[in-house]
């Protein structure tokens, strides 16, 4: 028996940094009181969403990992409760610009960064402006209390990302998430299909999951959009054992027996009876023209 506890948490946002890493810390608080040892925030909680709209100056707030605020806060929480902390942050290296997790292990040491892998592009969520896709790839992390995978937002809708975080060792799945109404529409509602499409990749991938989401209304210019919430812990069969409501904050708390699930996991086959052989149609982009194999580094 190997139990793990984990925990998934929503906030409103807001402008002010420091009250926002504030609020943070106060969830955080909450999930290590009530047992939590790895504990997702939600995507990019340093401010309000800023990529409803193209500006230059919200390109400025972007830091590097060593400059980041977040970071270095949570790194001393981290530490002081024993928590694993996944921090998102706006990332800047060079002359690129990332939407990335920190990942902070419960002695206070950051195991390295994941970049966001697909990046989304429609009314409201212009975020092709801000960020240049990452150039990690899919990674997983030996934390103190498990393996961990983690995407950010639009990779929860690719099999793809879930899935090699699985083949990489993952045990427990981890999506930071910023998602609500869609500005251009305000009939369209995605929340049901946005978490029915994450409970897939944990049924799939017989591996529970954890999914944080913002909360409120958020506003630039003639847009808005109101987050909804509704963040959730998965089991490996799918099946939501943990939900939060759309419009409250919240710290949802769920212990997962890693062995047990390992043990389900092999005794499904899954990976058993993958045929690596006959998928070469996920490698092209129109299922049948196969695309360039790169030639030196990853």
């Amino acid at each position: 028996m190997r139990n793990v506890t984990v925990a998934a948490t929503q906030m409103i946002g807001g402008w002010n940094v420091d009250e926002n890493i504030e609020r943070g810390e106060r969830l955080v608080r909450d999930a290590a009181a009530k047992g939590a040892q790895i504990i997702l925030l939600q995507e990019l909680f340093e401010r309000n969403y800023f990529c409803q709209k193209q500006k230059p100056d919200y390109l400025a707030f972007a830091t590097t990992v060593a400059e980041n605020k977040a970071v270095a806060h949570f790194t001393k929480i981290a530490k002081e409760l024993n928590v694993v902390l996944p921090i998102s942050i706006y990332e800047r290296a060079g002359n690129c610009l990332y939407n990335s997790v920190v990942i902070i292990d419960a002695d206070g040491e950051n195991l390295g960064t994941y970049r966001k892998s697909h990046i989304p592009d429609g009314p409201g969520y212009s975020e092709k402006y801000y960020f240049t896709p990452g150039d990690t790839g899919f990674k997983v992390f030996a934390t103190k209390y498990a393996k961990i995978g983690v995407g950010i937002c639009w990779d929860q809708w690719f099999p793809e990302c879930a899935r090699s975080m699985a083949l990489m060792g993952a045990e427990l799945l981890f999506y930071p998430t910023a998602i609500g109404s869609e500005p251009h529409d305000p009939t369209i509602s995605s929340r049901d299909h946005w978490q029915r499409t994450q409970q897939g990749h944990a049924a799939a991938n017989l591996m529970p999951l954890i999914a944080s989401n913002r909360i409120g209304t958020e506003t630039e210019g003639d847009y808005h959009i109101t987050f909804y919430g509704s963040s959730f812990i998965a089991d490996e069969t799918g099946a939501k054992v943990q939900e939060a409501n759309e419009t409250d904050e919240a710290v949802l708390v769920h212990t997962f027996d890693l062995d047990a699930v390992a043990a389900t996991r092999r005794a499904w086959g899954i990976f058993r009876d993958r045929r690596i052989d006959i998928y070469g149609a996920v490698m092209t982009k129109d299922g049948e023209t196969k695309q360039p194999v790169k030639q030196g580094g990853n």
